[in-house]
């Protein structure tokens, strides 16, 4: 009888592969799920790792570039200090009057020695620096002539306003009225 038992265990075994079908997919499943979260695991870290790495690399550019610029506009204003004192310069520094802003200088050649003969406007640049929008439209307003002498004097002591003086007045902080306007006197340069 070895035939049928043989049989009957081949029958036996025949019966338990569906069984050791499922038990093996379910390990597999298992160790798939295991391995994803073990790459997404170490993927997570490993970009937590770059983007710290690329921060530092970013702060320590924005620190050099930081460090570069504040050495660029120092060197800048040295420079507008010193440049009265430098070969080049367009006047004798005498003549020359620090402003900042929106020009470095305003130059009277020939006060110094009592005449003056011409006005000046004086931007200093070092480098690779360019005017700005405020210096570039001052500019602009000199070549185009748009130059005026202005000679304001203002109200002193009790001295009674005019009578057109008085009419023309203008408004307070408040809106309300403040101290009249005493009228300039206006001298334009001809144009050419």
């Amino acid at each position: 009888m070895p035939l049928i038992d043989s049989i009957a265990q081949a029958d036996a075994g025949i019966a338990s592969w569906p069984a050791a079908l499922i038990l093996l997919a379910v390990v597999a499943a298992l160790v798939a799920a295991l391995a994803l979260w073990l790459g997404l695991a170490i993927g997570r870290r490993s970009g937590r790792l770059e983007a710290e790495r690329s921060g530092r690399d970013a702060e320590a550019a924005a620190r050099e570039d930081a460090v570069r610029r504040s050495r660029a506009v120092l060197t800048g204003q040295i420079g507008e200090q010193l440049a009265p004192y430098l070969p080049g310069f367009p006047c004798d520094p005498a003549d020359a009057r620090f402003i900042g802003k929106p020009i470095d200088f305003v130059a009277f050649p020939g006060a110094s020695a009592g005449a003056p003969v011409e006005a000046l406007f004086i931007e200093v640049k070092t480098g690779d620096s360019r005017l700005s929008a405020a210096e570039r439209a001052l500019k602009e307003a000199v070549v185009a002539g748009r130059v005026r002498w202005v000679e304001y004097r203002p109200p002193v002591g009790s001295r009674a306003p005019s009578p057109a003086a008085a009419a023309n007045t203008r408004p307070g902080p408040g809106g309300g009225p403040s101290a009249p306007a005493v009228p300039a006197k206006v001298h334009r340069r001809p144009r050419a």
